[in-house]
Formats: C-alpha cells, sequence, structure tokens
C-alpha cells in the first residue's frame, strides 16, 4: 500500500563555511531543535534516455532515515511535490511504476544514479512545541549506478563522481499552514549569504556533475513530447519550403504562423495533458477524470475539424480509439455526475415525501456503479490497447501528416474549420426543434449537444489565431453545450430512476420518491427545450460569425 505526502521544500547552495542563522523568533518559531544526523542512500531509477527526469519526476529507493523505502515524486504546484511511498523492496513496486507508465511507454526503469547523504536535520517548532519545518544540511555524495563507491571524492573534470553540500528548508505539519513561514526563512539565510540552489533536484544535479544528462533541458522536453529520448532532430518548419527559407516555426503559432503551427501546438499540449492526469486518474484524484477525458475529446475534435491540416486518413483511426479511451472514461465520470446530480435531487426532496430507505438506497447503487466504474478505468490504462494509443500520438506528432493547408496562414484556416463546424451545429439543432417530442428528440438534443462540443473545441484551437471574436463564439456555442447536456443529464438520470424505483418496489420498499424524482426530471427536461431557440438564437447572430473570419 503507498502513502502520499505533500512536499514543500526549498533548495539552498552551501559550502564548508555555511553556518545556519538562529531561526528562532521568525515568523511562529519558537525554539529549533536538533533532530541528529541520518546516513541516506538512495538508488534512483529512469529509462535510459532519462523521459522521467525530463518531466521533474523522479523515482528512488532509499535506505536510512525515518522514511526508507521507495520514493515516487510527482510535480505539483509549483514549488510543490506529491511523494507517494511504498515499502521497500529490490525492484522497483508495481503500485508506483504504474503511476508513470504513460511517461515510459514500453522502456525499461534502470539504476541511473547513486547518492549518498549525511543529513544533519534541525526541527522549528511554535510556542506549543508543535512542528513547523525542517531543516537540513546535506552532505551529498554522488555516483553513475554500477559503479564502485569513492566516497569523499570530490567531482572534477574527467571524473564521473561529484560531491556537495545544500541545506533543505520543507514545511511539515503546522507549517503547512504558514505559507509566508518559507520567505521568512529564506530571508533570514540570505542574511548569512545563503542562496537558492541552482538546480531543482538532487537528481538533477547529479545528473549535471557526473556528466550522465543525457542532452540539453531543451531537448528533453522536446523529445518527451515527440515520444523519444535523446536530442530531438531538427524538423522542417511548417512554412518552410524546400529552398531552405524558414517559416513562422512553433513560437508562430498565433496570428501570424501556419495552420499547422496552430493544430500542432494544440494536439502536443493535449496530448501533455493526458499523460500528466494519468497519474491522477489512477490515484482517484477528484476531477481527474473528467479533465482526462476533455482532453481526449479535444484532441479528436481536432483530428475532425482540422482536416485541411492532418491527414484524416492518417487520423481517423487514431479518433477512433480516442474515442474509445473517451467512451471508457465516460463510464466512470457519467457515475460522477449522475450521482452528484441523484443526491442534490433527493436532498431537495421534503422528508415527508422521502418514503422508505431512498437514501440507503441510493447510496448501494453508487456505490456499486463506482467499484465497476473505477475497476473499469484501471483496466483501461493498463492495457496493451492504451499504451498503443499513446505511442501512436507520440509517433503522430513526431512525424505529423500535414496536408497542403497546414502551410497556409493560421487565421485563414482556423476561421474556415471552425465556420464548418458551426453548419454542422445549426444543422442538428434545427432538426432537434423540428423532431416531435420524446425519444426521437431526445436523440436528436443529444447528436445536437455533441456538434456544439466539437464547434466549441475548433474555436478553442483557433483562439491563438483568431483572438479575442474566437474566444467569445466559443463562450456562447458553450452556453447551447450546457443546455443540451443538462437535458442529456436529465435523460440518463430518468433511466437511472426507474431501475432504481424497480430495485425498491422488488424490495418491498415502495418507488414514490423516484416516481416524484423521475417527474421532476421530466419539467427539467422540458424547461431546456423551451429554452433552446432564445439559447441557439443568441449563439448563432451573424455578427459573432463575420467577426470570425480574418
Amino acid at each position: 500500500m503507498a502513502d502520499t505526502v505533500r512536499e514543500i521544500e526549498r533548495k539552498y547552495e552551501a559550502d564548508s563555511t555555511t553556518r545556519l542563522p538562529d531561526l528562532a523568533g521568525i515568523d511562529r518559531v519558537a525554539t529549533v531543535v536538533e533532530q541528529g544526523v541520518e546516513d541516506l542512500d538512495a538508488l534512483y531509477y529512469d529509462t535510459p534516455d532519462q523521459r522521467l527526469t525530463a518531466a521533474g519526476i523522479t523515482l528512488r529507493r532509499r535506505t536510512g532515515g525515518r522514511d526508507a523505502g521507495w520514493h515516487l515524486k510527482l510535480p505539483a504546484r509549483p514549488g510543490e511535490r506529491e511523494e507517494i511511498r511504498a515499502l521497500l523492496s529490490d525492484v522497483p513496486p508495481p503500485e508506483l511504476t504504474s503511476l508513470v507508465r504513460a511517461r515510459v511507454l514500453d522502456r525499461d526503469l534502470v539504476p541511473v544514479v547513486r547518492l549518498r547523504t549525511r543529513r544533519t536535520v534541525r526541527e522549528l517548532r511554535d510556542a506549543a512545541g508543535a512542528p513547523l519545518a525542517e531543516v537540513a544540511v546535506d552532505e551529498v555524495w554522488a555516483w553513475p549506478a554500477g559503479e564502485a563507491e569513492k566516497p569523499g571524492a570530490a567531482g572534477v573534470a574527467g571524473r564521473t563522481e561529484a560531491r556537495w553540500r545544500e541545506i533543505e528548508v520543507e514545511l511539515t505539519g503546522g507549517g503547512e499552514r504558514a505559507p509566508g513561514l518559507l520567505d521568512e526563512v529564506e530571508r533570514a539565510l540570505a542574511a548569512v549569504g545563503v542562496h537558492p540552489a541552482a538546480a531543482p533536484s538532487k537528481l538533477a544535479r547529479a545528473l549535471e556533475e557526473t556528466g550522465l544528462r543525457s542532452a540539453r533541458p531543451e531537448d528533453r522536453t522536446a523529445a518527451v513530447a515527440s515520444g523519444k529520448g535523446g536530442a530531438a532532430p531538427r524538423r522542417k518548419n511548417f512554412g518552410e519550403k524546400e529552398s531552405g527559407k524558414k517559416g513562422s516555426g512553433r513560437k508562430g503559432a498565433g496570428k501570424k504562423g501556419t495552420a499547422g503551427d496552430l493544430v500542432l501546438e494544440y494536439v502536443r499540449e493535449q496530448l501533455r495533458v493526458i499523460v500528466e492526469l494519468d497519474p491522477a486518474v489512477r490515484r482517484d484524484v477528484p476531477d481527474s477524470v473528467h479533465r482526462m477525458r476533455v482532453a481526449t475529446r479535444r484532441l479528436r475534435s481536432a483530428f475532425r475539424s482540422y482536416t485541411k491540416v492532418l491527414d484524416r486518413g492518417v487520423t481517423a483511426p487514431v479518433g477512433g480509439e480516442l474515442k474509445w479511451l473517451a467512451a471508457e472514461l465516460g463510464v466512470e465520470r457519467d457515475r460522477e455526475v449522475l450521482t452528484e446530480r441523484l443526491v442534490t435531487a433527493v436532498a431537495d426532496v421534503p422528508r415527508t415525501l422521502r418514503l422508505g430507505p431512498v437514501d440507503a438506497r441510493l447510496r448501494i447503487w453508487s456505490e456499486r456503479h463506482r467499484a465497476e466504474s473505477r475497476d473499469r478505468v484501471l483496466a483501461t490504462l493498463d492495457g496493451d490497447r492504451y499504451l498503443a494509443l499513446l505511442k501512436t500520438l507520440h509517433a503522430l506528432l513526431e512525424d505529423p501528416p500535414l496536408r497542403p493547408g497546414a502551410g497556409r496562414p493560421a487565421p485563414e484556416i482556423a476561421a474556415r474549420a471552425v465556420l464548418k463546424d458551426y453548419r454542422r451545429l445549426a444543422r442538428r439543432v434545427r432538426t432537434a426543434l423540428d423532431a416531435p417530442a420524446g425519444q426521437d428528440r431526445d436523440v436528436a438534443l443529444h447528436r445536437a449537444r455533441k456538434a456544439a462540443k466539437r464547434t466549441r473545441y475548433a474555436a478553442e484551437a483557433a483562439r491563438p489565431a483568431l483572438g479575442r471574436p474566437a474566444k467569445k463564439f466559443a463562450k456562447r456555442v458553450k452556453r447551447v453545450q450546457q443546455l443540451l447536456g443538462d437535458h442529456q443529464d436529465s435523460v440518463v438520470a430518468r433511466g437511472a430512476l426507474r431501475e432504481l424505483a424497480t430495485q425498491a418496489q422488488q424490495a418491498g420498499e415502495g418507488g414514490f420518491t423516484f416516481g416524484l424524482l423521475y417527474g421532476r426530471e421530466e419539467a427539467r427536461a422540458a424547461d431546456r427545450e423551451r429554452e433552446l431557440p432564445r439559447v441557439w438564437r443568441k449563439a448563432s447572430r451573424r455578427k459573432y460569425r463575420a467577426a470570425l473570419r480574418p
């Protein structure tokens, strides 16, 4: 079983002459208590091309100290990381390696560097004796994994071992509720000549000083985005002709760039979101499934909307796999939305009208569906099909199937794509408004909702090229999408309420309350149908569409 802690710390340069100032009296610190010396031995793992390091992720096996075991550190907010711990074992534990699968893909995790640290710890406490932070002075020795140890040998040119001294200040306990404490400590350290460390972590510094870093940071970032390790090969810019004249390049994905720049940057961003959210989905972080599903849908929409830029013959099969992934994630996400809707609806029913164990029946139903949907999501992320999809997306970015339109100005192609999707949406809205009430209209409204979502995503992707008009247009289409989404949620909720009422009746509990909620959902759906013409008129005004044209 893995445990998770939030790591909020800062690192500072130090040398043999560095002396810590008296930190008692700053902020809420009343006393500084010596905690003794710890000897730590850590072996860091990564792929041979250092994919984890490029993403700011560390995986280590550490002995010694109070937290011996396996530690996986994932970036969180600036200056913070999530540290996930597992028990000590000989090989990286599956509960941690699964969290970096989307980064590692099919590459092996191997020992990269070994660090030995002699740590002197002082604890900062408040007036009640509660811990606020730890200040550690670390003597560090580093070697490439597998090399013979050479303790005490200083890193010099031509040598692979390294040695340095640093200071770590980490919030603990009540310190996490004292946001100014780290700043106060930093000012006290600066007063005695101690400055922030240049390297973000011990591993990063060890790789630099032992000569193990596989590529420059910018090259590694590009390599991770493309799915390859090492230095990323230079690819011709989208606007670059065979004569060698350069176009806008990646930085020109705005109004003066090419359509290829615009779309590939958007695709790259959605893939980044999927990969970064993978561990959060596995850990059941709130809203992570929804955000990952949205990124998946945005990717698929980009392939379908921007066919003048990317060859549909190549992207269509990838889009089919993205549709599959969104559907698998949707089982969990739809359960979350539906449960929240039903719980809220039950809470709005007066107690005198809650006949039978309604809350208990809903809770049992929700937990059963939750277990099933969670198992399905985890099986999907652990499966070969998902891994193959990620590899395909990396390969597509490395060698994009560009069409002639990729070299055209981004505003021109973006406006065409958005307006094409808008016309499709308009047809579906008219069909829905003309459909007879009942199942036919429900189906037509659901199809219109999907078209609204696609149009909105196309407009969002176009924002760097079209600016405020695209932002405003996306906002108005989003309102249509939300209205249609609420209608569809009502359709799904009514199906769940029928199921719950049937179960209650079979158990002899009666289904009155669920029938009442069913009627309320019918009325809510009817309200949304009446609102649609007005909302659609606002979103479809000619001036909004005209503003999109470059």
